[in-house]
């Protein structure tokens, strides 16, 4: 099932200025450098090895003193098996310097020529806040950080520091690193590397061989001249700290193939988990199942990504499940259910007086059933010209008055038109509902990350929504825009389908709207769907049916709720407890054998299945 997500051309480079320097916010610098306290823990996997690498690709005097001329296997990025504890601590401030004019790039899918505009290129101007716990190098700032340039905003995850006999003195670090497209919400993965001791900073070598997005895809590297300067980040003890917690608290995790050993007899065939998807497309996918995670590998065009872990995977369509369902399901816990009742005409005040949006309640939107559209085909809207324009629009005034503009054609609740920008107004509705409920700063994203996200363990990476203006002050852009992370994904699927949405004892989900929206209440399944197989739609999430259609062995039927995103991105969540994820970008929805192998671990709820 693909998502239709009109390729905008990027032509916006000549409406910004110029590209805004000192992009990341760094926290302040002063002029003393203190060792950690011994109280703070050091996060897992420490270092034990002789420092004895066979280094062939980016080796110290490659890093002094040569040239990028194309990319180079991954694993010269990696944590080697031999690496040695660091000698050296990095706190301080990278800086990487000449980005506007280094390095080289290879276009490999460009249909809409976003190659044309020189900024998408080269990286945006980067300047990153680092401390070090152990051989751990954590930025201060996380995920999605809003750069001002024409073409990519940025995100750096944690790496890791360790000595190599070859580098004589010297540390050696590498750190993962995302180009997040300007107003839309495909991710390019890349990496750099670099030496360092306790003043100076060798040159840093980067490269981009991996994305999830369909419609842009590329290669890009270099080597720059950087500047170091030393002194802890505010707060560098308190990151230490939570870095460590934030470690210890992922998921017990293991390889997807080790689900044949860990269940023997249950005959469940591990290679049939991604057939149907283009392997060279996919990004990251597992499977959660009884307390463990089963994470497969990240591939790249240069071998395995080498911090498969940190990968930022981009949310799309997941996003209405996510951000604008679930706020819904906290909204009512704390406010009470009649908040779906709520009308968009009395908490949007662009939509008020508008006839067309009389009567339309969240619950409607949500459920992508306003009654407003131009064409019933399905996703016919969606690929069209007005919600290409919404897609492309950046200010929030021309983004609300696009969502806005469909024509009434049916009574509110009696037709299913799927339209990203119906949760975008849903997630407007909740926010100003919200703020009369909490006060005017209140945020809907916020307290989604508040309330829900951050107590569930969500990594920093997946902490912050796309918005609109580009800006951290811009109004959330609700039915795409998010980020994830194996891990994040993993223990979000878990909330609501192992946890049904309670943590420690309290829900934070209402109860009965969850239970109806995961599918669990046969009563009311939600707005069935168009398409050659139509489908259940109730708050954001996706309904699939599976019969002994689908397979001989589902003696009685069952529903599996589902998130979904452009490109190739499914999370789906089955009744016997074990979420399937995978992250891809060549349209290709493929998950019934899924399905079909995770009922060997055990049988779906509603299908007695048969002796494999």
């Amino acid at each position: 099932m693909s998502r239709p997500f009109p390729v905008r051309r990027l032509r916006r480079a000549a409406a910004v200025a110029a590209v805004l320097a000192g992009l990341f916010a760094v926290p302040p610098l002063t002029t003393a450098a203190p060792a950690a306290p011994a109280s703070v823990p050091v996060p897992g996997d420490p270092l034990t090895g002789s420092g004895a690498v066979n280094r062939t690709q980016l080796t110290a005097a490659q890093l002094t003193g040569g040239s990028a001329e194309d990319t180079v296997p991954d694993s010269a990025f990696a944590l080697p098996p031999q690496a040695a504890p660091p000698t050296h601590s990095f706190e301080g401030t990278l800086a990487l310097d000449g980005l506007s004019s280094a390095g080289g790039f290879r276009a490999l899918k460009d249909p809409d020529g976003y190659a044309d505009v020189a900024a998408t290129r080269h990286l945006p101007p980067v300047d990153i806040a680092l401390v070090q716990n152990g051989s751990h190098l954590v930025p201060a700032k996380r995920g999605l950080q809003y750069t001002g340039n024409p073409a990519w905003n940025l995100a750096v995850g944690p790496g890791r520091a360790w000595n190599e006999n070859g580098d004589g003195q010297r540390t050696r670090a590498s750190l993962p690193f995302a180009l997040i497209e300007r107003n839309a919400n495909c991710v390019h993965n890349g990496a750099l590397t670099f030496l360092f001791d306790d003043t100076s900073i060798s040159e840093v070598r980067y490269q981009i061989t991996t994305e999830t997005c369909e419609y842009f895809q590329f290669d890009m590297w270099g080597q720059v001249p950087a500047h170091y300067r030393p002194g802890p980040a505010d707060g560098a003890e308190r990151l230490r700290d939570a870095y460590a917690s934030e470690v210890k608290d992922r998921l017990p995790t293991k390889p997807l193939s080790a689900l044949a050993t860990d269940y023997p007899d249950s005959g469940v065939d591990v290679s049939k988990f991604t057939s149907g998807i283009t392997p060279s497309a996919l990004s990251s996918s597992g499977l959660y199942f009884r307390g463990v995670h089963y994470v497969g590998t990240c591939r790249t065009r240069q071998g395995t990504y080498p911090f498969c872990g940190q990968m930022l995977l981009p949310s799309y369509s997941t996003a209405k499940s996510a951000f604008a369902g679930t706020a819904m399901l906290r909204l009512a816990q704390r406010y009470g259910p009649a908040v779906t009742q709520e009308k968009l005409a009395d908490r949007i005040p662009e939509a008020a007086g508008k006839t067309a949006w009389s009567g339309v309640t969240l619950d409607h939107t949500l459920d992508m059933a306003t009654g407003n559209y131009t064409s019933p085909g399905y996703e016919t809207d969606e690929s069209g010209r007005t919600m290409a324009d919404f897609f492309a629009a950046e200010p929030y005034a021309d983004k609300v008055r696009l969502a806005l503009s469909f024509p009434r054609k049916a009574r509110p609740g009696s037709k299913w038109v799927y339209h990203t920008s119906d949760t975008f107004l849903a997630a407007r509705a909740m926010n100003n509902y919200l703020r009369d409920k909490a006060g005017s700063d209140a945020d809907i994203f916020d307290m989604l990350r508040d309330d829900v996200l951050e107590p569930i363990g969500v990594g920093p990476d997946s902490l912050a929504s796309s918005r609109t203006d580009n800006s951290p002050s811009g109004v959330p852009f609700g039915g795409y825009g998010m980020f994830w992370t194996q891990d994040s994904v993993a223990k979000f699927a878990k909330f609501l389908n192992n946890d049904h949405g309670a943590i420690n004892g309290k829900q934070l989900l209402d109860p009965t709207l969850l239970a109806a929206t995961m599918q669990r209440t046969p009563r009311d399944r939600g707005v069935t769907t168009t398409g050659t197989k139509p489908m259940k739609y109730q708050n954001g999430f996706w309904g699939r049916e599976f019969t002994s259609a689908d397979n001989p062995a589902y003696t009685s039927p069952f529903y599996v709720p589902f998130m979904s995103g452009y490109g190739g991105i499914t999370v789906a969540m089955m009744p016997n407890g074990a979420t399937y994820y995978y992250f891809s970008d060549n349209n290709e929805f493929s998950w019934n054998a899924a399905v079909a192998e995770a009922a060997k671990l055990a049988p779906m709820p509603g299908a007695a299945v048969t002796a494999r």
